[in-house]
């Protein structure tokens, strides 16, 4: 399964979806994982709150979510720190489903935690963003990060 992860520094989940400097994609499978690309973004946010304006992918005619939205092709999931309305809806009709952490997170502790949902019984939300689930037309539902499943 394919994953994505904003971040600013290839090291930490840490970055706002429209406002990251770089998706970082990686190929999960229960044994491990690899990493297929770093799609790198010019317009990127310092993360510090000020000067967002569209980086939240909030306003029409935003430029900054659709070239992520496309890094994004036939990957699962989305792992963010933080993700406006509008853009997350367009990467749910994407097929991609968003996961916001809490804090800014390792990269290998993220992935660690998808291998091993893989590793066991994926929770019906992963099998769902899998495509395992049965097909009822109704998209996943954006999710925040409870920790649930984490070891």
């Amino acid at each position: 399964m394919k994953v994505a992860l904003a971040t600013q520094d290839m090291a930490t989940v840490n970055a706002h979806f429209a406002g990251a400097r770089t998706l970082a994609i990686y190929d999960v499978t229960p044994g491990g994982w690899s990493l297929v690309e770093a799609v790198q973004f010019d317009e990127a946010t310092a993360e510090d709150g000020r000067g967002h304006g569209d980086a939240h992918g909030d306003t029409p005619g935003d430029d900054r979510v659709g070239p992520r939205l496309a890094a994004l092709e036939g990957c699962a999931l989305l792992f963010v720190k933080a993700i406006g309305g509008p853009a997350a809806a367009r990467v749910v009709n994407a097929r991609v489903h968003p996961i916001k952490v809490q804090d800014d997170e390792p990269v290998d502790r993220v992935l660690e935690r998808v291998r091993g949902m893989l590793d066991g019984t994926p929770p019906p939300w992963l099998r769902k963003a899998m495509g395992a689930g049965a097909s009822t037309g109704a998209r996943p539902a954006f999710l925040e990060d409870d920790g649930e499943g984490s070891s």
